[in-house]
């Protein structure tokens, strides 16, 4: 099955590419890899604000990883556009990094991530979806983001 016809099966829409509210570009593609910056959690359009162990649940924060997974591969799909392909040609995701806004005492940010994660794989499959991954607790995000994430992808 093709990966639209998966996204749709998903019920998902794929997003437009994101006007960076800085000083970068959404992707940047050297030899094979596409190197997606990093998109921060959004809901109804606007940051996901909120603070893991603070305001929001661990499942909170799996709908929030999981929204920024289908912005990213909004990205991902305008980076295979640029290359003159489409998302089929994605060979691998190779790595997924993961910044979540919590506590000092909130330990499941890796847990927060499979939001993220588990997406893929549905979308991908395990050959080309199963990526290595990092999941880092971090003080703050821009605009006050639940989480933030990137991700690198090889093209075939």
């Amino acid at each position: 099955m093709r990966v639209l016809e998966r996204l749709q099966t998903l019920g998902i829409e794929l997003p437009p590419v994101a006007v960076p509210a800085a000083a970068y570009v959404p992707f940047v593609q050297t030899g094979k890899l596409v190197f997606l910056s990093g998109h921060i959690a959004k809901r109804g359009g606007q940051p996901w604000v909120g603070q893991l162990g603070a305001t929001m649940t661990t499942a909170e924060g799996q709908a929030a990883a999981r929204a920024v997974a289908i912005d990213l591969l909004g990205t991902l799909q305008a980076a295979c556009r640029a290359a003159g392909t489409d998302l089929d040609s994605v060979a691998r995701i190779v790595k997924v990094l993961s910044l979540v806004n919590s506590t000092p005492t909130f330990t499941e940010q890796h847990l927060v991530t499979n939001g993220c994660s588990e997406l893929l794989l549905q979308v991908f499959g395990p050959e080309v979806g199963a990526h290595a991954r990092s999941a880092f607790g971090v003080a703050q995000l821009p605009l006050g983001a639940c989480v933030e994430i990137e991700l690198i992808a090889e093209l075939r």
